[in-house]
């Protein structure tokens, strides 16, 4: 995630060759967020753009698997949000990630999503994962509002307002816009 301000109009960047965040954006019916459209080679002048054009976060989706594209994009980024399923796959994929974030000497924070509920491995998870770097105070589990979201392109504070998903990323962004204030 790359902040540029912090608050005001977000703009959503899609690097990964699986354009899930595409796709989701190209069903959406809201006018907001804004979908920018980049080249990962010019990617630092794209963002200058962008704040220029009035947008004031910059959320950047990459690749699941390491790319030059995520050098690029930690080399930009204010913050790099690590996402990482509570598996002993994700959790051994995630140490080429954390060597990059070091070496350009970023502030990283993991975020443990696709949890199961009262699942044993997800405390693990988090305790693994805190030795390499702060986690998340929130821990967003696996729920079928979240796949739903992905049909129409809304979000599940769209979809349902009071349920527990929302909750979670309603958390989850408190908590990531206090650590970018500190960017």
């Amino acid at each position: 995630m790359a902040g540029i301000n912090k608050n005001g109009p977000v703009a959503l960047i899609d690097t990964d060759p699986q354009a899930s965040l595409s796709n989701w954006w190209n069903e959406r019916k809201a006018e907001t967020p804004i979908f920018a459209s980049v080249s990962i080679a010019n990617l630092a002048n794209h963002l200058k753009e962008l704040e220029s054009g009035g947008v004031k976060l910059a959320i950047i989706d990459t690749p699941p698997a390491i790319t030059e594209t995520i050098r690029l994009v930690i080399a930009v980024a204010d913050l790099v949000l690590i996402p990482t399923r509570p598996s002993p796959h994700d959790l051994r994929a995630v140490g080429s990630t954390v060597e990059m974030v070091e070496a350009a000497g970023k502030p990283m924070v993991f975020v443990i999503n696709g949890a199961a509920a009262r699942a044993r491995i997800t405390g693990e998870a988090a305790i693994a994962l805190s030795q390499h770097g702060t986690v998340a105070p929130v821990t967003i589990y696996q729920r079928t509002d979240f796949a739903a979201s992905m049909i129409d392109g809304r979000t599940v504070q769209e979809i349902d307002a009071s349920s527990r998903s929302t909750d979670e990323i309603k958390e989850l962004w408190k908590y990531v816009n206090k650590r970018l204030r500190k960017c």
